[in-house]
């Protein structure tokens, strides 16, 4: 039973692994095998996270690979762990049936659907790993998988996008490196521990180098999270099929720089080591920055996918601003907003991507009246867009009601800056995506009859989905009241 954590890994894994190798010609047959493998390792991944919750973290803890007694790639389902797996596992199987119509048109399914899966066991290594080393070994395993998804048409700008993906993942992951392995050395354990692994003992003279050590650690995770200046590779990175910009957007790679984020400041350095100090001043101001850089550059830019990964990268920041605030009221802001963000952003790509494949356009301006011929991706669209704004009940607004709340409790002016920050960005993002949803419903200019003739709704594969997304929005803003009291206890070590 010990090992039983490794099965929602290496399943999909290997199953990712026999896809490319067999090749299947048959598109039926592919077709099943992927889904089988998905929901199979979906049904592994939430009976490990039931059972952890029921019999405790350490019930199913297990050792992947062991390099040497101090060494090795452990798994453990922490209370962070049940949150940001329980994400994964429940979008995946959703964005899996949306791509299968979608990729009938993109080619080289086989190829795409191999590293997909290999994909999905790799995340689920992030959010189940025990210790610093075991999450850095997935972090970026991670980057080396998603890779072949970004590159996925192999033209020049798909080719660009990779390098640029590439070179900035693993950049950050070294600066990321020098945290850990100054966790190595001034820590009791690199295991997550809640309220830091730091060993007072060897702190005396050393304070100020290990906080220089957690900024640059710090930038060094953020850069999957898309922070100003290093954000530039995830708009690039939209050049991807549409499937794969809504997992790099909602679920995978974005959510995984956010995760372990949090891990290094509330499981690594500890918030009372760090709050009050330069280092937290510096990374917060970073996260208000790219808050409204974010929000004005999804403004001001025509192209829908585009416009979608500036917002990404300004709503990553609203995660990041609340954990800076580094404490518990900051990390349930947080993982609020985490959770209703992949729900949403993901039901957002997956409407562009339908609207480009069935409709035909691509940016915002060719949009007019585009509504009526494709009701339901553009009333999913429209719903998502509301709860991404804020509108109560929906829940984008208990999302940002909770980092808000959080900031306020601190009492600080740069806080108080960061509420300033969310307000502005809450402005811009009701221009942008408001912008959509008025040019499709009710347009002004003058319509393009024969393009509206030509778009319609995609079929039940890809409709389904994002009915369903859609609603799922809807539920979880009306059962915030639950989700949140489970995250109060995550967020207070409790779990």
């Amino acid at each position: 039973m010990h090992q039983f954590l490794t099965v929602p890994i290496l399943f999909p894994f290997l199953a990712g692994l026999g896809l490319l190798i067999m090749q299947p010609q048959s598109r039926r047959i592919r077709n099943t095998y992927l889904m089988t493998a998905v929901l199979l390792t979906t049904v592994f991944a939430m009976a490990g996270v039931i059972l952890s919750y029921q019999s405790g973290s350490d019930a199913l803890q297990c050792v992947l690979v062991s390099f040497s007694k101090s060494f090795s790639i452990s798994l453990r389902i922490d209370g962070m762990g049940m949150v940001y797996g329980t994400v994964v596992s429940v979008l995946w199987p959703l964005i899996t049936i949306y791509s299968i119509d979608y990729m009938s048109h993109e080619g080289h399914e086989n190829r795409f659907f191999g590293f997909w899966l290999i994909s999905f066991g790799v995340v689920l290594g992030i959010a189940f790993s025990e210790d610093f080393l075991s999450l850095y070994f997935f972090y970026e395993l991670l980057t080396l998988a998603t890779l072949p998804l970004v590159m996925h048409s192999m033209d020049e700008k798909a080719r660009f996008a990779g390098r640029e993906y590439l070179i900035y993942s693993l950049s950050g992951a070294a600066f990321a490196f020098i945290g850990i392995v100054f966790l190595l050395n001034f820590g009791t354990t690199l295991n997550f521990t809640y309220g830091g692994v730091l060993d007072f003992a060897r702190l005396p003279g050393n304070e100020q180098m290990l906080r220089w050590a957690f900024v640059l650690a710090f930038f060094g995770f953020s850069v999957k999270a898309a922070i100003f200046p290093l954000y530039r590779w995830l708009p690039d990175a939209s050049i991807a099929p549409t499937p794969v910009s809504a997992l790099l957007h909602a679920v995978a790679v974005v959510k995984a720089g956010v995760f372990a984020v949090a891990r290094l400041i509330y499981f690594g350095f500890g918030a009372d080591f760090l709050r009050g100090t330069f280092a937290q001043t510096i990374v917060m101001t970073a996260t208000i920055i790219t808050i409204v850089y974010g929000s004005a550059r999804a403004l001001r830019t025509p192209h829908l996918k585009r416009r979608l990964a500036f917002s990404t990268v300004s709503n990553l920041s609203y995660i990041l601003f609340a954990l800076t605030l580094m404490t518990p009221a900051g990390l349930t802001g947080a993982l609020t907003h985490m959770v209703y963000h992949a729900v949403v952003k993901i039901t957002l790509f997956c409407c562009a991507g339908a609207i480009i494949v069935y409709g035909g356009r691509e940016y915002v301006y060719d949009l007019e009246g585009m509504g009526r011929r494709m009701p339901v991706v553009f009333g999913a669209f429209t719903i998502s867009s509301l709860a991404l704004i804020g509108l109560p009940p929906l829940g984008g607004f208990a999302g940002k009601w909770m980092i808000a709340t959080a900031a306020v409790a601190t009492g600080t002016t740069l806080s108080a800056v960061g509420i300033a920050a969310l307000i502005l960005s809450t402005l811009l993002t009701t221009l942008y995506l408001m912008t959509v949803v008025v040019r499709a419903w009710f347009p002004v200019g003058e319509l393009d009859t024969e393009a509206l003739a030509k778009a319609h709704d995609p079929g039940p594969a890809m409709t389904v989905p994002l009915i369903v997304l859609a609603a799922a929005g809807i539920a979880l803003g009306l059962a915030s009241k639950y989700l949140i009291s489970f995250l109060y206890a995550v967020a207070g070590g409790l779990i």
